[in-house]
């Protein structure tokens, strides 16, 4: 069963996930192998760098396909059947560009020489916003790193944690205070300017692959071009940020991996209880049903919301809401989705050696990437008593 000929609109976007399908196939075979021995992902990354994944967001006129947002959310799904950390790594690199790509907010030579790097080099980006101290940015805490203004430029000191794929990044957008001010600004940092240095501290059961280090600015000197994002200086238009679609696009395609190794499993699994495969017990049946009722919700979800954002874009401004909503509904029905798989794999589901207990690990890590549920629910709450 071909699970996306319905969402599929045209050759490119086949073209796409057959690409994105070649990548996760290729992942999927060293999961275990990376996960058993808690290794970082370097093989995955120079298969994503080789095929030119990493520049599918950048402008056409820069070296990249100028991908949109649904095109976004059908590849990182199919990529995250293979291996949901890789996914996830590079969903932060494909949305941040993408955001860059449709608002055009940098100047202009920083943004078209960062592209060409990119592009050329396969250069790795993600933004560094989370800190011990404050927590996840979305909840509005100050950076306690710091930016010094210079007679060239700017100096840096801080920590970040949570810094994704930081062992093969090449650059940063470093949020940090600005002076002893309550302005916050953000800096292209290039790892290989003196001082930037990345203390391998993570540490978890769930998205191991992601190598979400902590990365040290210590006295880094940048120059005054650095400083590419400001608060106080206003846009055009205060957009959602509808690229986070790409964490509840990830949380699915670990579900639908689940979903495709439990169907397996009920066709080839009969016990000597039985007279045949499992699959053809009621209660088999009913709980893959289940799962692709939830399935199918949680795609409907996902890919017409996106799809509203590509076609719709006067209503952008007032889609907050849906896009928090989506990435509620989608991970938490990916959740459901892997334990429903699980409950069909039975006991066997809990070895080392099954892909399945790598797949509930992950996909709880959804629970954590933002929007929080909270926050979801609260701006709801609140939108609904206006």
């Amino acid at each position: 069963m071909d699970l996306y000929k319905s969402f599929i609109q045209n050759e490119r976007q086949r073209k796409l996930v057959d690409l994105a399908g070649e990548l996760a196939d290729a992942f999927a075979k060293r999961g275990e192998t990376y996960d058993r021995e808690d290794e970082f992902p370097y093989e995955n990354f120079d298969d994503i760098k080789k095929s030119g994944y990493g520049k599918l967001t950048l402008p056409k006129e820069y070296g990249g396909e100028e991908i949109n947002l649904y095109e976004l959310v059908m590849i990182q799904e199919r990529l995250a059947t293979g291996d949901a950390a890789t996914t996830l790594s590079i969903g932060w690199h494909l949305g941040g560009l993408m955001e860059l790509t449709e608002t055009r907010t940098w100047d202009e030579k920083v943004f078209r020489d960062l592209c060409k790097e990119i592009a050329v080099s396969k250069a790795l980006i993600n933004r560094a916003a989370t800190e011990p101290a404050t927590g996840s940015p979305t909840r509005g805490g100050l950076p306690q790193t710091k930016a010094v203004k210079t007679e060239t430029g700017w100096i840096l000191n801080g920590r970040k944690s949570f810094t994704s794929m930081a062992r093969v990044l090449d650059y940063s957008l470093v949020s940090a205070a600005i002076g002893d001010t309550e302005e916050k600004g953000f800096f292209l940092v290039d790892h290989e300017v003196e001082g930037v240095s990345v203390e391998e501290t993570w540490d978890t059961i769930s998205m191991k692959g992601t190598g979400s280090d902590d990365l040290v600015l210590t006295d880094v000197r940048l120059p005054a071009s650095s400083l590419v994002e400001r608060d106080g200086i206003p846009v055009d238009k205060d957009l959602p940020k509808a690229w986070l679609l790409h964490i509840p696009a990830c949380y699915i395609g670990v579900a639908i991996a689940a979903r495709h190794y439990a169907i397996q499993f009920a066709k080839d699994y009969s016990p000597n209880s039985l007279p045949g495969p499992i699959k053809d017990v009621p209660e088999v049946q009913r709980k893959i049903g289940e799962m692709e009722l939830e399935l199918f919700k949680a795609r409907q979800i996902l890919y017409s919301v996106a799809d509203k954002w590509v076609k719709e874009p006067a209503k952008r401004e007032d889609m907050a809401s849906e896009l928090a909503s989506v990435k509620h509904v989608v991970t938490n029905s990916a959740f459901q989705i892997v334990d429903t798989a699980m409950r069909i794999v039975g006991a066997k589901s809990l070895f080392r050696s099954n892909p399945m207990q790598r797949y509930y690990r992950d996909v709880r890590a959804g629970l954590h990437n933002p929007p929080m549920d909270d926050m979801v629910i609260g701006m709801l709450a609140k939108q609904a008593l206006e």
